[in-house]
């Protein structure tokens, strides 16, 4: 019998996790009557999480605006991902194929990232964190192409207003990217000696589709987003908001959110759906986007007195 076993990159995720699923809790109690003028630490706090059109009713002074980013520079965030997992995915490439080993600083770092906490009964060391190179480079590959098709929706097809996000937003989701990277690297098997083709498994297939079945109704969900301030000919007519319908809108108001958490089950379950890393992505991504539609939804019924009351915040008949 052994003992669960987790590494420093699994804490990690379960901090971030635990952090955003407080912010959910602090944010749904604090929706009674608040003079945040008399509460600077949530004043504070509302200022931290908020961005974009849920920030516009926040009354904040100059100090706190010296803060703010545009929040057009969302694109950076895919620039930094695209760049760092190209680089990244051409070790991996090489070593699924090749052969050739991580350079020693990338097998450093992954090592320290993997180090167990927790040990077996027999005081050896698990390794069930770890997945076939083949799976692991699947998943790879696919964030790759999330972060370049987020990216060229972000250049070419979403209309950004002159909405702001914290700096501390800015930093963070520029870090979490590049950890994404080295926590996929971290969950491969390097030592394997397993025959690539026969680490095909039925996973990987279940895993793709659902993938591009939710790439696909998240593209919708922001076009429709986009068009809303849009001609029929593409060009940008205003930067009102207006009550978005088509595909998803229909059943939640921030159908892309849900679609994105979609995207990280599907990678996953390519990972085989047993990996604890990756799981505790997904628990961070959950939290991470009920906390983004919560708050969108607390604007549309502000905005709104027609928004449609059986619409959900985040996961259809749930949330």
């Amino acid at each position: 019998m052994s003992f669960t076993c987790w590494a420093f990159i699994d804490f990690i995720w379960l901090f971030l996790a635990l952090a955003f699923a407080f912010s959910v809790c602090i944010f749904k109690l604090s929706r009674a009557k608040v003079n945040y003028s008399n509460s600077k630490i949530l004043y504070i706090f509302e200022d931290l999480i908020r961005y974009g059109k849920t920030k516009n009713d926040l009354r904040r002074g100059a100090l706190l605006r010296l803060f703010d980013v545009p929040k057009r520079w969302f694109f950076h965030f895919y620039i930094v991902s695209v760049i760092w997992n190209s680089f990244l995915i051409r070790y991996h490439i090489n070593a699924v194929f090749f052969g050739v080993r991580y350079p020693i600083w990338l097998s450093d770092l992954s090592s320290a990232l993997t180090n167990f906490c927790v040990q077996h009964e027999n005081g050896k060391y698990n390794n069930n964190i770890r997945c076939n190179q083949l799976s692991v480079l699947l998943i790879h590959l696919l964030l790759w192409a999330h972060s370049v098709r987020r990216l060229y929706e972000c250049l070419f097809i979403s209309v950004f207003s002159d909405g702001v996000l914290h700096i501390v937003q800015y930093c963070f989701g520029l870090a979490y990217y590049v950890l994404l990277g080295l926590t996929v690297i971290s969950t491969s098997s390097i030592s394997s000696t397993e025959n690539r083709y026969a680490q095909i498994h039925f996973s990987h297939f279940l895993g793709i589709a659902m993938f591009i079945w939710a790439s696909v109704h998240q593209n919708r969900c922001l076009t429709i987003l986009a068009n809303l301030r849009k001609e029929n000919n593409g060009k940008v007519i205003n930067m009102q908001h207006s009550i978005p319908v088509g595909d998803w809108f229909g059943l939640i108001s921030s159908p892309h959110y849900f679609a994105e958490l979609l995207i990280y089950i599907s990678l996953s379950l390519t990972l085989g759906g047993w990996n604890l890393t990756w799981w505790l992505v997904v628990l961070y991504v959950l939290f991470n986007q009920a906390l983004a539609a919560a708050l969108c939804q607390e604007f549309y019924h502000k905005k709104f007195d027609s928004y449609p009351k059986c619409r959900r915040a985040f996961i259809p008949y749930l949330l």
